[in-house]
């Protein structure tokens, strides 16, 4: 049995509370005084108390109050917020796509908002496309940017640039009944005119100086006289036979076409005609881009097809020049029950043209562009100055057939 005390122990045997200064006794004592105080029970406000007895009231009815969380507002806000992220989600991608490209490219916005567009296509890439034509214009097309027409562009510069290439710009209307014929009827006579149209206009054979037999083919042989003075105008061109009043022809010899593409603009319709037929009428412009024989041969990667020279690649074109036809055109799908005629063909009841930039009295059959860098040929003009892609205005001719000049190609 050990007699050592225990740590902390007195003489007697019993531990000693230690000794705590008074300081920290009044800290103690102050510290558990504002602790009882904050947690006492408070007497509620007024308006606590009203609120607590209606949130009562309504418990007791079964009613549960519209909460910040459960109320429709809130429903109705976070269905719209939901919708805008998702919206989000799926256009956040292209959007920013979109603005990256623009940013490379300003020129894609509409209506080239920063002026980077020179007004002209640039790389020998073409210009919009106008809608096809469906009602008679009102005015002349606007200037186009000046530029010079290459083998390349050969309608750089020229209104025509946006108009629809070749037998396409000739737009067929769809077909209906015309008093005693059929829809099949009428859109058989209607696709013989386009026939006649694109073989006088636009068919290679017929624009290096060749018979046009598939227009011819569509004339009704029947109808007095026409076939017989067509005939006559094409083995004997002449001031009063002249080919150029149905065709558009041009001498191999002295120019060739600046590429395979002729732009067109016009409309064609059809309605009832006064003889218990189908009157069709056509109003179109053709623009012809030339250039000269002997300078087609020189012309850097020129080659040959179906005699015509075709663009030239790499650096240097030769010059190019353009002329410009509008014809008007009548036509007639008479009834042979009624008529002499043939089922099937038209007649023609008008034909009027203007022709542009072509050289004056003469009448070879043939159209003669004037270049630039040529002398002129034929006689001076005398008549007024016309806009050859005004579209707005009628043809008219006056009893002394002038030839004048043309204010743009």
């Amino acid at each position: 049995m050990s007699d050592k005390q225990p740590e902390g122990a007195g003489e007697s045997g019993e531990f000693e509370q230690p000794s705590v200064p008074d300081d920290v006794w009044e800290r103690f004592a102050r510290d558990t005084e504002r602790d009882i105080r904050s947690s006492a029970p408070k007497e509620p406000s007024a308006r606590a108390r009203m609120v607590t007895e209606r949130l009562r009231q309504k418990d007791a009815k079964g009613a549960q109050p519209e909460g910040w969380r459960t109320g429709p507002a809130w429903r109705e806000m976070d269905g719209r917020a939901s919708r805008r992220r998702r919206l989000w989600a799926i256009l956040g991608v292209p959007v920013a796509i979109a603005v990256a490209l623009v940013a490379v490219k300003p020129s894609l916005l509409p209506g080239d908002p920063f002026g980077t567009s020179s007004g002209t296509p640039s790389g020998g890439a073409s210009a919009a496309a106008l809608p096809a034509e469906t009602a008679p214009p009102t005015a002349a097309p606007s200037s186009a940017a000046p530029d010079t027409p290459t083998l390349d562009r050969p309608f750089a510069g020229s209104p025509a640039e946006r108009w629809a290439d070749g037998a396409a710009a000739i737009v067929v209307p769809k077909a209906t009944p015309v008093g005693t014929f059929t829809s099949a009827q009428v859109a058989a006579a209607l696709k013989r005119a386009k026939t006649l149209l694109v073989g006088a206009n636009l068919a290679p054979g017929t624009l290096r100086g060749e018979r046009p037999e598939s227009a011819l083919a569509v004339l009704d042989p029947k109808q007095p006289r026409m076939l017989d003075e067509v005939n006559s105008w094409l083995r004997a061109p002449g001031k009063k036979h002249d080919p150029l009043m149905l065709f558009s022809r041009f001498d191999p010899a002295e120019v060739r076409p600046a590429g395979d593409v002729v732009k067109v603009r016009g409309r064609m319709t059809f309605k009832a005609g006064a003889h218990a037929s189908v009157a069709i009428h056509m109003d179109y412009t053709f623009v012809y881009p030339l250039i000269q024989a002997d300078q087609a041969a020189k012309a850097p990667g020129a080659t040959e097809t179906s005699g015509a020279s075709t663009e030239g690649s790499g650096g240097g074109s030769t010059e190019v020049a353009r002329t410009i036809v509008r014809r008007v055109l009548d036509l007639e799908l008479l009834d042979p029950r009624k008529y002499q005629a043939t089922p099937g063909k038209l007649s023609i009841t008008r034909y009027d043209q203007d022709l542009g930039n072509t050289a004056c009295d003469v009448y070879d059959g043939f159209l003669h562009p004037q270049f630039d860098s040529a002398a002129p040929t034929g006689a001076p003009p005398t008549g007024p100055t016309t806009d050859p892609y005004d579209r707005s205005r009628d043809i008219e001719h006056s009893g002394t057939e002038t030839c004048g000049t043309v204010s743009r190609t």
